[in-house]
C-alpha cells in the first residue's frame, strides 16, 4: 500500500510504499491486554507493618468463661483513657486488619513476548485507519492520508514557536484544541492538586525524538516518542486504540526492521 508523505509546510512531497507491519490484523483484544499487563509494572507495592494495631497492652480474663462478660481482649492501664476498652484485635477501635495487603504480593502481571509484539504491530497497524482515531475522538477534518508521515526535517524542530506554525500547516491544530474545552475536576481530586486532567493529542514518532519532545512540551496532551522506545500504552492510552499518530519517514524505517513471527508467515502467505 502506497501513501503520500508531507512537508513540515503541509504539501504533498511523494508516495512511499507502506512497510508490511501495516498490513496486521486489528486486534483490540490483544492491544487492550498488552496495556493492562503492561501498566502493571509501574505499580507500587504496597504492605503494613506486621504489628500495626497491636502495639497495645490488652490481654482476655484467664480463664476466658464464666466472667459474665465477652471474651474480646481488653486494655490495661491504671484508670483513665481507654482502661477496659476492647483493643488489639481486628474487631475492635484502633484494631488491626483482619486480612491487611501484603507487600509479597503479586502485582507485576507477566505477558509473552509474541503476543506484546503482535499487539505492538496491530497498533502501529491501526494508526492508518481514519475510523479507528476518530472513534477514540480525535479531529480529523481536512486529513486527507493516514497514516500521518512528514519529511525528516521535522526531528530537527526543537521550538515551540516552529512546531505552532507545523501543528496549523499539518492541521493538527484542532484536535490540540479539543482539550481545552474539558472541565475542571471537583470533589477529593481538586483538593489534593489535581484539577485538571490532561488528555491525549498528537503522538509524533521519531528515530530520535530529542529536540521533538522539547518543542512538543508546550502544547497540551502533545507527545513525541522514539521507535525504539515506542510501546502500546503510547499508541492506545487507557487501553482504548487508537491514537492520532504522526511519522517521520526515518521512523517508518525504523519501523520496517521491526520482526515477527506474524509478520514473516504473512510474507510466506504471499
Amino acid at each position: 500500500m502506497k501513501v503520500n508523505t508531507l512537508t513540515i509546510n503541509g504539501s504533498k512531497e511523494n508516495e512511499i510504499e507502506l512497510p508490511n507491519i501495516f498490513s496486521t490484523p486489528f486486534r483490540k483484544d490483544l492491544i487492550h491486554k498488552a496495556v493492562v499487563h503492561l501498566s502493571s509494572h509501574k505499580f507500587q507495592r504496597q504492605g503494613r507493618h506486621p504489628t500495626a494495631g497491636m502495639d497495645v497492652v490488652a490481654y482476655s480474663n484467664d480463664p476466658p468463661t464464666g466472667h459474665g462478660a465477652a471474651r474480646v481482649a481488653r486494655l490495661r492501664g491504671g484508670g483513665g483513657g481507654r482502661q477496659g476498652q476492647a483493643g488489639g484485635v481486628a474487631s475492635t477501635r484502633g484494631g488491626r486488619q483482619a486480612h491487611p495487603p501484603i507487600s509479597e504480593k503479586v502485582i507485576y502481571k507477566k505477558l509473552n513476548k509474541k503476543e506484546n509484539k503482535l499487539a505492538l504491530c496491530s497498533a502501529i497497524a491501526a494508526t492508518s485507519s481514519k475510523k479507528l482515531i476518530e472513534s477514540r475522538g480525535h479531529i480529523l477534518e481536512k486529513i486527507e492520508s493516514f497514516p500521518l508521515i512528514v519529511s525528516d526535517d521535522i526531528e530537527k524542530v526543537s521550538k515551540a514557536s516552529e512546531m505552532k506554525k507545523i501543528l496549523e500547516a499539518l492541521n493538527l491544530t484542532q484536535d490540540i484544541k479539543r482539550l481545552q474545552a474539558r472541565k475542571a475536576r471537583s470533589g477529593k481530586s481538586a483538593l489534593r492538586g489535581r484539577s485538571t486532567k490532561v488528555g491525549k493529542s498528537v503522538l509524533f514518532v521519531a528515530r530520535d525524538s530529542t529536540n521533538l519532545s522539547k518543542a512538543c512540551g508546550s502544547f497540551p496532551g502533545v507527545e513525541a516518542c522514539s521507535v525504539k522506545n515506542l510501546s502500546v500504552m503510547d499508541l492506545a492510552p487507557g487501553a482504548v486504540p487508537i491514537r492520532l499518530t504522526v511519522y517521520s519517514k526515518s521512523a517508518i524505517d525504523e519501523i520496517s526492521k521491526i520482526k515477527s513471527p506474524h509478520l514473516e508467515l504473512m510474507v510466506k502467505l504471499k
